[in-house]
C-alpha cells in the first residue's frame, strides 16, 4: 500500500518514499522520493510526466509542474537516491559509481505512475523529462528498456523531453581524452576523492538574481564536490551515448543558444548556459535514436525552465508545440495498438 505524505512545496504536492535497500556503494540504507502534483480542483487525466533532476539539484520547479497540468498531464518528479529529499545522514550527495544503479528507482517510479494513471499494457501514457545529468541518465535507461520485451513503449513511455542534457565533458577533445583516462584510474582506486578546483557560485547567483528560491542545503550555490567515482560513471555513460542509443520514442531537446562563463556573477550570465557547452549537446543529440527535435532557446540559462521571462516563455511555447505534435503521434499509435488488441482477441494470435 502506498502512503503519500504532504510535501515541502505545499498545497497540491505530496511525496512518497521508495525504499531501495542497501546502497551498492556502501552508504547504508537508501531510498528515492517520488513527488506528485495533484491539486484538488483538477480532473486527473490518464497521462503523466515523470521528471528527473540533474547534479546539485532536486525538484522544486513548481511552475513546470503546473504548466504540464494545464496541458492535461499529471506531474511527478523523482528525487534520486542521496539527492534532495532522499539524502540521509552519512550519504555522499549524488554519489553513485554506476548510473545503472538508478534503474531501481526509475523502474519503481514508472510502475507507480502507470498504476495511478490507469495505464494499460498496450498503451504508452508516460512522458519522461529530465535536466542536465538527468538528461544522460534517462536515455541510458530508456535504451535498456528498449532492449527488453515490448521496448520503451511497452513499458509505458511515449516520449522524452531533455532540458540541457549533459552529453559530454567541457573543453577541447585532447583534454577530455587525457582527463577521462585519469578519471578512470582514480575513480577505481579512490572513488570518493573530490576533484580539486575552484568553487564558483556564478550560476547559483544568476538563479538567485532571477528570483528563483530553493533549499541551499540541497542545492548549494557553489555546487556539491564532484567525486572521481561519480564522474567516472558519467564518462562511462557518455561513452555509451556516443556509440549510439535506441531510446525507442521521440524526443525534444531544449538548450540555450550559447554558452558562457565568468569568475563571478555578471548579468550576461543570465542569458547563457553557464554550466555546459551547448555545441556538445547539438553534436551528440543524434545519438539518441528515433525522431529527435532540437530547439535552441536564445537567452536561456542552463536550466531552460529557470530562464528570464522572455526565454522561459519561448521554451514553454516550443514545449507546447511539441506536445501538440506528440498528442497526434500518440493518438495514431493508440489506434494501431487497440486494433492489434482487438485482432488478437478475435483471432487468438499473440505477438
Amino acid at each position: 500500500m502506498t502512503t503519500w505524505q504532504p510535501d515541502i512545496l505545499g498545497d497540491g504536492y505530496q511525496q512518497l518514499s521508495l525504499p531501495l535497500g542497501t546502497d551498492p556503494d556502501g552508504e547504508g540504507q537508501i531510498s528515492a522520493t517520488l513527488v506528485r502534483y495533484q491539486p484538488d480542483d483538477v480532473d486527473l487525466p490518464d497521462r503523466a510526466v515523470l521528471y528527473v533532476h540533474g547534479f546539485t539539484d532536486y525538484f522544486f520547479q513548481q511552475h513546470l509542474a503546473e504548466h504540464f497540468a494545464a496541458q492535461g498531464y499529471r506531474f511527478y518528479a523523482l528525487d534520486l537516491r542521496k539527492c534532495g529529499r532522499s539524502r540521509g545522514q552519512g550519504h555522499t550527495p549524488h554519489f553513485v559509481t554506476d548510473l545503472r544503479f538508478y534503474d531501481s528507482e526509475l523502474d519503481q517510479a514508472l510502475r507507480l505512475v502507470r498504476e495511478e494513471t490507469g495505464g494499460v499494457e498496450t498503451i504508452a501514457n508516460v512522458l519522461l523529462a529530465a535536466h542536465s545529468t538527468g538528461g544522460l541518465v534517462l536515455p541510458l535507461w530508456l535504451d535498456r528498456l528498449e532492449r527488453g520485451p515490448g521496448g520503451a513503449r511497452g513499458a509505458g513511455v511515449m516520449g522524452l523531453i531533455l532540458n540541457s542534457p549533459w552529453f559530454d565533458l567541457q573543453g577541447p577533445s585532447y583534454l577530455r581524452n587525457v582527463g577521462t583516462a585519469a578519471i578512470d584510474l582514480i575513480g577505481r582506486l579512490r572513488p570518493k576523492d573530490a576533484i580539486p578546483g575552484p568553487k564558483l557560485d556564478t550560476y547559483g547567483a544568476s538563479l538567485q538574481q532571477g528570483g528563483w528560491t530553493y533549499d541551499l542545503d540541497w542545492k548549494p550555490l557553489t555546487g556539491f564536490p564532484i567525486r572521481f567515482g561519480w564522474i567516472r560513471a558519467v564518462r562511462q555513460g557518455h561513452a555509451q551515448l556516443h556509440h549510439g542509443l535506441d531510446i525507442g520514442v521521440p524526443s525534444l531537446i531544449l538548450r540555450s543558444g550559447k554558452s558562457g562563463s565568468a569568475p563571478k556573477y555578471d548579468p550576461a550570465i543570465d542569458t547563457v548556459d553557464a554550466v555546459l557547452d551547448v555545441r556538445q549537446i547539438a553534436r551528440w543529440a543524434g545519438c539518441l535514436g528515433n525522431r529527435t527535435t532540437i530547439v535552441p532557446i536564445d537567452g536561456a540559462r542552463h536550466d531552460v525552465f529557470l530562464s528570464t521571462p522572455g526565454p522561459l516563455g519561448e521554451a514553454f511555447r516550443e514545449l507546447d508545440l511539441w506536445l501538440e505534435w506528440l498528442d497526434g503521434h500518440r493518438t495514431g499509435n493508440e489506434t494501431g495498438a487497440r486494433a492489434d488488441v482487438a485482432r488478437q482477441r478475435t483471432t487468438g494470435e499473440h505477438a
